[in-house]
């Protein structure tokens, strides 16, 4: 034990995007709730950030208040929201919830460099290079059980099947040499590049860099047979293998 009595350390947690492109609050009940009843201990207070960076037109507070309430009535945490950082709303500061900033902000702060004297003919020039540094792959062997979570910093391998109600994810791909009944996120820091294999589809849910597929629409492609996912034009295509 550190001696303030407490540690800060970082986790993964599963974060749902509640994405508002048109403001319709019984709308956007209504389908959220049959979204909640396909898969009902996903969703239940599953941590969920509202966006409405993408919507056609403004929203009021007096809106965004009783969407903030009618999302947390259906059992959904509300930790945040985000918005377009060129068009923030006046009534920004009245909101309790935090504004977040955008998913793929990464700001990087560079400390002044020390002046040295230099030839005029000589352009001395700072060059800041941000790249992946590959991570290990995390192969397991067992099955993955209802209620178990495993994340991997690079790609995830599992040399058996995920049971209904468990979650696998990973940074990078994840590949699944059994049945995949529970739940599969890949790319889960952004990579729009990760994708999913598995040996036979019968998924809760698939997803690849926040953009997520449930059983529903899923039995409608592959269902109980092989099959890659992977993201193409910020949509999931699920592709037979």
């Amino acid at each position: 034990m550190t001696d303030s009595g407490f540690r800060l350390k970082g986790s993964v947690v599963t974060t749902v995007l509640l994405e508002i492109q048109t403001f319709s609050l019984d709308d956007i009940v209504f389908h959220l709730k049959e979204k909640i009843d396909q898969v009902p201990h996903f969703f239940n207070q599953a941590p969920i950030i509202i966006d409405i960076s993408k919507m056609k037109r403004g929203i009021r507070l007096e809106e965004f208040e009783e969407l903030i309430q009618s999302v947390s009535a259906l059992g959904l945490g509300v930790i945040g929201w985000r918005c377009d950082p060129d068009a923030l709303p006046v009534w920004k500061a009245s909101v309790t919830i935090p504004l977040l900033p955008a998913s793929k902000a990464r700001p990087i702060n560079i400390s002044p460099a020390v002046k040295e004297e230099t030839s005029p003919d000589v352009v001395v020039k700072t060059v800041v290079e941000e790249r992946l540094v590959p991570q290990a792959t995390k192969v397991i062997t067992k099955p993955i059980r209802s209620g178990q979570q495993v994340y991997a910093e690079g790609d995830l391998i599992i040399l058996n099947q995920v049971s209904a109600g468990a979650e696998v994810l990973a940074d990078g791909n994840i590949h699944v040499y059994g049945a995949l009944r529970g739940r599969a996120l890949a790319g889960v820091k952004g990579d729009v590049d990760a994708r999913i294999f598995c040996k036979s589809m019968e998924a809760e849910l698939v997803s690849i860099a926040g953009n997520f597929m449930l059983s529903d629409a899923l039995q409608n492609i592959v269902w109980k047979d092989s099959a890659q996912v992977l993201l193409v034009d910020d949509s999931l295509e699920i592709v037979p293998l």
